[in-house]
């Protein structure tokens, strides 16, 4: 068989056994070849990168999902109707920060698009130039035309969150220097900084990252304390954590100790800041 690796980036092919064992439990190397028409050294050599990264146990054959790591990714409609009214108090706090004439990035994600509708609701505001990779958000977006200028990274559509991810999606990415990004995550931690449950697009977001003058990180009060397989940023590289009033005062403090300023939206803890 002719290898296409260098056609498809690996952390595409590693998030795509993540979730071919997800659905099934076990995969053997000629199966997970076969899916992503490369050759079966690809595939060795994909399985041992993620049993480094304790994703996966290499078993005779293939590989199953390590115990534990074995939660769905659920798709933007799901996530929608979790934390619903946290998720759109951080979404309002987050619009707050936003001036007229500024550019914003915003990542793919359940909170990131209340940011959005929080945005378009701002009617004050003019001249902003949205960046975002989900098609989803580009849709509310384009409620505020002409007063916003909406730009649509690109990429490869990932059907779940209705992101585009590389190849392509970075490209864009890698030519802009916008004021500011709002950017999601699965979880954030001290030690670990910010995470995210696939690979692809925890890319994009280390590109959004490294892209912006200032990073805002939005997540309700669930996300505090986790841990999930792609790495996003450390905690120094995020500006400001807009979470919820109900998130775990702990967790808020261990993040606090850290360095990392955290404002709690919605109630009367908001008034709070760090």
């Amino acid at each position: 068989m002719a290898d296409d690796s260098a056609s498809v980036p690996a952390a595409t092919r590693r998030a795509r056994i993540l979730e071919r064992l997800a659905d099934r439990g076990f995969a053997t190397v000629a199966e997970l070849a076969a899916d992503a028409g490369v050759s079966a050294v690809t595939i060795r050599a994909d399985l041992d990168a993620l049993a480094d990264s304790a994703a996966v146990q290499r078993v005779h054959g293939g590989a199953v999902l390590r115990s534990g790591l074995g939660a769905r990714e659920q798709s933007l409609e799901v996530t929608l109707e979790s934390a619903a009214d946290a998720k759109r108090a951080i979404g309002r706090a987050a619009a707050d920060l936003v001036e007229s004439g500024q550019s914003v990035l915003l990542d793919v994600g359940s909170t990131t698009l209340q940011v959005a509708r929080a945005l378009v609701a701002r009617e004050d505001l003019v001249d902003v130039t949205v960046i975002t990779n989900g098609l989803t958000l580009a849709l509310e977006l384009e409620r505020a035309m002409p007063r916003f200028t909406v730009v649509v990274t690109g990429g490869t559509l990932r059907a779940l969150q209705h992101s585009l991810v590389d190849p392509l999606a970075g490209v864009v990415l890698d030519r802009l220097h916008p004021d500011i990004a709002f950017i999601g995550g699965n979880g954030v931690d001290v030690d670990r900084g910010v995470t995210n449950v696939n690979l692809p697009e925890a890319e994009v977001k280390r590109r959004m990252v490294a892209a912006s003058a200032r990073t805002v990180v939005v997540a309700d009060g669930t996300k505090l304390g986790r841990t999930h397989l792609g790495s996003v940023a450390p905690l120094d590289l995020i500006d400001t954590l807009l979470t919820d009033a109900d998130a775990d005062p702990r967790e808020v403090e261990r993040l606090r100790d850290s360095g990392l300023r955290v404002v709690r939206a919605g109630g009367a803890s908001a008034a709070r800041r760090s």
